[in-house]
């Protein structure tokens, strides 16, 4: 497998939509520091393809794929495997309850020289090629068949989880020995036990299941096929021999039925003869007929007089004059007296309203004359209050005047001091305001009251008025419209006239439905009548049609009468005809059954001496017994080759239980196995040492001892160490041998096809001291000059980076992480 292409979105650090190109990246390094997303690109890789990561703890940790707050994460892988090429597909949602499922997964197998580039274009899924698996339960073994490696085995030999790049070189034996049985699927060596068990148990069964059914199968030999073969040539026999005398038992039967039919032919034609019958009511019909057409004509007579006196009276109404006419001009003077009645009523309405504003009109007049006096009345209470103010005043200055000392107010010397008065003139003042202030306000209301009756009889006069003036506008529109025209008592005679004709007029309508009705209910009888005769006619028809094929005479279609008795007649002569032939015809049937009871006994003598009962029909008796005898040889024979092919399946139930049991009982040890592992082993073991020698310059070989790996140092005089005595660069070259051994042999010692055509180790290389950290870069820059893989590595260490001649730098921002190739 050999990636290509990988297309992420919303995938765990990668928010945004992100694209990496390797297509011509066979030596890459993934760079940037750490936490940056760099083994996020291989977990999108691994996703992809197998739905889960390593460092997610399997397919239960698929949450993880989400980006934080994001509800979707869409990856696509573009890459070969075995020279053909596919793409990978993987959608995970976070529904509204916050669970991740995986939406789409599919795989598809993409035309041959097809361009990844032109996936930037936007094409449509249905584009890329045939669909492989459409749903997450197809991916799993779609992916196995076009990759050759199941989920274990990819991460161990093509993708290098980070941390378990050394697992396997430094793993105790026991823990070894486990990874090797995954990895090569030996578990199905104990599937194969459990199987061998099972079917030696099930040959068990159908060993005893066909023993059973032999038990059942006594006397199907040979000489049972004899017997039976020689009853089915006697059957034979019979057979031809009864064919021998059927024939003159079916002419004896024919000869039967010939003069069986004739004798019914001559029943049937003697019982339609005397089904001949004329009706009884032939003769009532003419009578029927005649009387029904004379009522018809005296009712049509009767509608003609009654339509006649209808149109009558319809004239004598029109020439009496519109009644609506007449209606509206007494209604005319209907509204003349009643608009005069009116007017009469009105004028007492305004005479009266005329007089109430007359007085209204005085009253206010008087009103306003009161208020002036009241309010002059208050004026003079102001001013009086106010000299009341002044007097006070001075009256409180006397107190502090003296004679002889200077006035306060003119200064000059005073001669006399006036008295003080007894009482405040302002209080007899303020006193006498109020009453005035008081009748003022009374007047005032007064007036106002006054004021509205005034206005309220004016308004009701100006109505009188107008409404005097409508009832004299339409009492002259009604003279004008009466002038000339007929006086009331004239207009009402007319209008009874016109009432009387009306109801004449009615009268005669009546009349005439009803002369109608019984014109058409008379008609009716006479059509009933009329079809009666057809219908007899037509019966006659039916009669004499029936009675075709014999011949009967003409008939007289001007007198149902005569033509009945015509045919009855004809009909008991040749009925009398056919009684004397019936007599010969029944003599004939006697002599043909006679000759047919004896050609019966000739053949009921021949069953009887095979033993068999004839039956209704000899020849199909034969042929069932025939048919019998050919049955029974057949079951005879077929238990005969059951018991023979039951004999051979026993003996292949046992064969295949032994088998069974002894396949079992060497897979229940545990040799086999063991022996499978120690050759798996050895040739891993090789194939890393011969690896190790081109990676450490012909330094270092590999090998194993009861399960731990020793290293060889060939510069140290083939001095043997243990592996957790190299150097960390001596580790990385020895972890590398292995992983590429075991890359190259697992899909030789594997049950599956695998594809290896890249490795990729996501190791930081960190702990690396120079030396070692450049042994590391001149071992992948050994392993990538072969040209016979793509390798690829993920470290944060810039001296390693440098040396890399491809290098996707990942940087990580606030929101996503983002990828950009260099070198």
């Amino acid at each position: 497998m050999r990636p290509l292409r990988l297309d992420l979105a919303g995938f765990t650090v990668f928010r945004d939509e992100t694209t990496i190109d390797f297509t011509d990246a066979d030596f890459f390094a993934l760079v940037g520091p750490t936490g940056s997303g760099k083994s996020t690109v291989l977990d999108a890789i691994c996703f992809a393809l197998y739905g889960q990561v390593p460092r997610w703890g399997g397919s239960r940790g698929i949450g993880n794929a989400l980006a934080p707050s994001a509800t979707e994460a869409r990856v696509r892988l573009v890459f070969e495997s075995a020279g053909a090429r596919y793409v990978a597909t993987r959608v995970v949602r976070r529904d509204s309850r916050g669970n991740v499922k995986t939406g789409n997964a599919g795989l598809q197998l993409m035309p041959a020289g097809f361009d990844v580039t032109k996936l930037d274009t936007g094409m449509s899924p249905d584009d890329l090629g045939e669909v492989l698996a459409g749903t997450p339960g197809e991916m799993e073994p779609a992916v196995l068949e076009a990759v050759g490696l199941p989920y274990d085995q990819f991460t161990s030999c093509v993708l290098l989880p980070q941390g378990q790049f050394a697992d396997f070189l430094h793993a105790k034996p026991a823990t070894r020995q486990q990874i090797l049985v995954n990895l090569l699927g030996l578990g199905v060596y104990e599937e194969i036990q459990k199987l061998a068990t099972t079917r030696a148990t099930q040959a068990d069964a159908q060993l005893a299941a066909v023993d059973q059914v032999l038990a059942g199968l006594t006397g199907a030999d040979d000489d049972a096929v004899a017997e039976a073969t020689e009853a089915v040539a006697a059957r034979r026999t019979l057979a031809e021999a009864v064919a021998g005398h059927v024939p003159d038992l079916e002419s004896a039967r024919s000869a039967v039925s010939a003069a069986e039919a004739e004798l019914v032919t001559l029943d049937a034609d003697l019982a339609e003869l005397g089904r001949v019958r004329a009706p009884a009511d032939v003769g009532e019909l003419a009578r029927t007929v005649a009387d029904a057409r004379d009522r018809a004509a005296a009712a049509t007579a009767a509608v003609t007089r009654a339509e006649e006196r209808e149109e009558k009276l319809r004239g004598e109404l029109a020439g009496a004059g519109d009644e609506s006419a007449l209606r509206l001009l007494l209604r005319a003077h209907e509204d003349r007296a009643k608009l005069a009645a009116d007017l009469d009523a009105a004028g007492e309405v305004v005479a009266a309203a005329r007089a109430a504003h007359a007085s209204a009109t005085t009253d206010l007049a008087a009103a306003k004359t009161t208020a002036d006096q009241a309010a002059a009345e208050l004026e003079a209470a102001f001013r009086a209050h106010d000299e009341a103010k002044a007097a006070d005043q001075a009256a409180a200055l006397r107190a502090q005047l003296s004679r002889g000392a200077p006035c306060p107010v003119c200064e000059q010397p005073v001669t006399t001091v006036p008295p003080v008065p007894a009482e405040s003139a302002v209080a007899v003042a303020k006193a006498a305001g109020q009453r005035a202030r008081a009748a003022t306000q009374a007047a005032q209301r007064v007036l106002e009251q006054r004021d509205a009756e005034a206005r309220r009889t004016e308004q009701t006069l100006t109505r009188g008025q107008a409404r005097q003036d409508q009832l004299r506008t339409r009492l002259a529109e009604l003279d004008g419209q009466l002038s000339g025209a007929a006086d009331p008592a004239t207009l009402r005679r007319d209008l009874d006239t016109l009432a009387e004709l009306r109801r004449d007029l009615e009268a005669a309508g009546g009349a005439v439905r009803r002369a109608r009705e019984e014109a058409r209910r008379v008609r009716a009888e006479v059509d009933d009548a009329e079809e009666r005769v057809r219908a007899a006619w037509r019966r006659f028809d039916e009669v004499r049609d029936g009675l075709a094929r014999f011949a009967p005479p003409a008939a007289d279609r001007d007198d149902l009468g005569a033509a009945w008795t015509g045919l009855c007649d004809w009909a008991g002569t040749a009925a009398q005809r056919r009684r004397a032939a019936r007599t010969a015809a029944a003599e004939s049937v006697k002599s043909a059954h006679r000759a047919v009871a004896a050609a019966r006994d000739r053949i009921d003598t021949l069953f009887v001496e095979a033993g068999l009962a004839a039956g209704d029909d000899p020849l199909r008796s034969a042929a069932v017994a025939v048919e019998r005898a050919e049955a029974d040889l057949r079951r005879v024979t077929e238990r005969r080759d059951q018991a023979r092919e039951l004999a051979d399946q026993r003996q292949e139930h046992e064969r295949s239980g032994r088998v069974a049991r002894s396949l079992a009982g060497h897979l229940r040890a545990n040799n086999f196995e063991r022996w499978l592992l120690t050759e798996a082993l050895d040739l891993l073991v090789d194939g890393a040492s011969e690896i190790l020698r081109d990676l450490s310059g012909g330094q270092y070989d590999l090998v194993h001892d009861k399960g731990e790996f020793f290293v060889v140092d060939q510069h140290d005089a083939g001095l043997r160490r243990g592996v957790r005595t190299l150097s960390g660069g001596e580790t990385f070259q020895a972890s590398l041998a292995l992983a590429l051994a075991l890359s190259e042999q697992l899909a030789g010692l594997s049950t599956t096809s695998a594809s290896l055509e890249s490795i990729v180790l996501d190791e930081g290389f960190g702990t690396l001291d120079a030396a070692s950290l450049d042994t590391v870069a001149a071992t992948l820059e050994n392993l990538a000059a072969r040209g016979d893989r793509m390798v690829g590595l993920v470290t944060h260490v810039p001296a390693l980076a440098e040396r890399v001649p491809v290098r996707y730098e990942v940087r990580k921002d606030a929101r996503t992480a983002r990828v950009e190739r260099v070198g």
